[in-house]
């Protein structure tokens, strides 16, 4: 499998040769690059590292923790950690930045590096874009042996970010203890299956059934927690003693609930749901990307407040955040993102407010999902030829639906009065990705195979 270099970090299978799997020359490269970078730009010396629980993972620290000492940097390791753990270990401690050692939702065989700045923030595009030409020119070097970095490990920002979070206004403990709820955790054998179960009983859960929450990297199904991979979470639920299921990625900052019926709430409502917890009681601005729910409109422009679309992407939703002050924003994918703690996605941020609303809410959780606008995608994509002028296609689209609004920030976005669709370029082969949404999957699926038929009446000369 190529390796894939990006602004946000490098990522790719582990072994093979150098600049094609994930191996340790490409690592030490990369980190060399990186470390090189943050002390360039001054300030501290100290940067935090984490993993999540894949096998991969102690093997891939080491290598980072060896060359970032030789870079210079003083390192404080986590160890078994969550990407938003790190996120809010970084500003805390002080340090220049940091870097969390996981692949996220790929699968097992999978490794990455992902980037973070001083603030605990993913890395900007054109910091990444700097950082891979450090990689390109190898323009680095390393120090002598009196200068070298040292190595401390902190196995205590897990509970640091637990009380972080238990902190925060909006939680109320004592409504989550008094609902007694009965509660099940699939971690996918990552460090989601520590640290989720020490939150709910912060919070007061006291009876919380564990599937896959063993950290040792041996996940038990597709790791990305999509409807089709939980299957063994719906069928615990569906024996009908519980009151919800909590799903989280690898890294913890995807969450996907499930119903006390086994069905699914949705990864596209999770936003939602906290979205409209906020902003019942904090009223402000709202952000998802371009391909999320129009769920999350809806419930902002019922409370007043006004939503705004990012272009795809965690540092494109921060960036507009920003901009438009939002109060709390995210992606479909069950990623939150919540200011008053920290701007990245942070799955134990969702869970604390998602349960404070459940118990005040009062009723079962499919019964909380159906307070909610109902919407259905669609996701699709046609292959195209390398001949083929994807601009020229996206342009074309647009002069062909030119009296409907259209956002072309990131590829070109249709609305129609009660639904949309959504034309996105793979940046790395011939491939247009078409996401819609409308009030029933019917629906959706003829609008996107609509659009599909578009593009090859404009590749046939049809324009």
């Amino acid at each position: 499998m190529p390796l894939i270099k990006s602004i946000s970090g490098i990522r790719g299978t582990i072994g093979g040769v150098p600049n094609d799997g994930l191996t340790p020359l490409d690592i030490v490269k990369f980190t060399t690059a990186f470390g090189t970078w943050l002390k360039n730009r001054g300030g501290n010396n100290t940067i935090v590292i984490g993993r999540d629980a894949r096998p991969s993972g102690e093997a891939v620290n080491k290598i980072v923790t060896a060359t970032l000492q030789m870079v210079g940097l003083n390192v404080i390791d986590l160890g078994l950690s969550t990407t938003p753990t790190v996120e809010v270990a970084v500003p805390a401690e002080g340090a220049c930045g940091g870097i969390i050692i996981t692949a996220s939702h790929n699968p097992v065989q999978w490794n990455a590096l992902k980037l973070l700045n001083e603030k605990g923030e993913f890395i900007s595009a054109a910091d990444g874009a700097e950082i891979l030409a450090m990689v390109d020119a190898e323009n680095f070097e390393y120090v002598d042996i009196k200068k070298q970095g040292t190595y401390e490990t902190n196995d205590t920002w897990l509970q640091k970010h637990i009380d972080m979070v238990l902190a925060m206004p909006l939680v109320d403990k004592a409504a989550i203890e008094a609902r007694n709820f009965r509660v099940v955790v699939d971690a996918v054998n990552s460090t989601g299956g520590i640290v989720v179960p020490m939150l709910l009983e912060a919070l007061g859960v006291k009876q919380v059934t564990k599937l896959f929450c063993e950290p040792n990297g041996q996940f038990p199904h597709n790791p990305e927690p999509l409807a089709e991979n939980l299957n063994a979470i719906s069928t615990e639920l569906n024996k009908g003693s519980f009151d919800l299921g909590i799903v989280v990625d690898p890294d913890v900052d995807r969450l996907v609930f499930v119903n006390e019926d086994g069905s699914m709430f949705g990864e596209e409502y999770t936003l939602v749901a906290v979205a409209d917890f906020v902003l019942k009681n904090t009223p402000g601005n709202t952000v998802s990307n371009l391909s999320s729910t129009r769920a999350l409109r809806d419930v902002t422009q019922k409370a007043g407040c006004e939503y705004h679309a990012a272009a795809v992407g965690e540092v494109n939703v921060v960036e507009m955040m920003k901009a438009q002050n939002a109060i709390i924003g995210g992606e479909g994918n069950g990623g939150i993102i919540y200011p008053e703690l920290h701007y990245g996605r942070d799955a134990l941020v969702g869970i604390a407010l998602f349960l404070t609303h459940l118990a005040k809410f009062g009723k079962t959780i499919s019964m909380l999902r159906s307070s909610y606008p109902n919407y259905y995608m669609g996701k699709k994509k046609i292959e195209l030829t390398p001949e083929v002028d994807v601009d020229h296609i996206l342009l074309e689209i647009q002069k062909r639906y030119a009296k409907h609004p259209i956002n072309t920030i990131d590829g070109v976005k249709i609305e129609f009065e009660d639904q949309w669709v959504h034309l996105r370029k793979s940046n790395t082969e011939p491939i247009i990705r078409i996401y819609s949404e409308a009030g029933s999957s019917v629906t959706a699926d003829y609008l996107a195979n609509k659009i599909i038929d578009d593009i090859k009446e404009i590749i046939n000369g049809h324009a």
